[in-house]
């Protein structure tokens, strides 16, 4: 009795998925809106929240602005074929120059610090309002 075995090739891909651009764009939004809410009472704040909602602007602008110029140049018939699922793409591979990752890895790495900046300035801010209160 022999044994073969069947070596399956996930799917690979060099481009992110369109949801891991909405959750960066989604976390982007939360960290300057928890900043504007918690931290904009000051007297002199408002020019500094102004400088990080145009750098989180930018963050966002820029790249958009390139994928709307790479989705111009591109063939429609060829677009239409590109819409898979979230749940395949993060199941098969991603490339990078420096190798490999699986699809989740991959996003789970690039989303891992705008969640914790937007988490943790959610979470600093609530606390800096609970003691300026005096209520715990």
């Amino acid at each position: 009795m022999t044994r073969e075995l069947v070596i399956y090739h996930r799917p690979s891909s060099d481009s992110l998925h369109p949801f891991v651009y909405w959750a960066a764009t989604g976390l982007a939004l939360w960290f300057v809106v928890a900043a504007w809410i918690l931290f904009g009472a000051g007297s002199q704040m408002e020019l500094m929240l102004t400088m990080v909602s145009v750098l989180m602007l930018m963050a966002i602008a820029i790249p958009f602005a390139l994928w709307l110029i790479w989705r111009k140049s591109q063939n429609s018939d060829a677009l239409r074929g590109k819409g898979e699922t979230f749940r395949d793409w993060a199941s098969g591979d991603f490339d990078t120059w420096q190798g490999r990752f699986k699809g989740a890895e991959a996003a789970i790495e690039i989303l891992l610090p705008l969640a914790a900046v937007a988490f943790g300035i959610t979470a600093i801010g609530i606390v800096l309002h609970i003691t300026a209160t005096g209520a715990l």
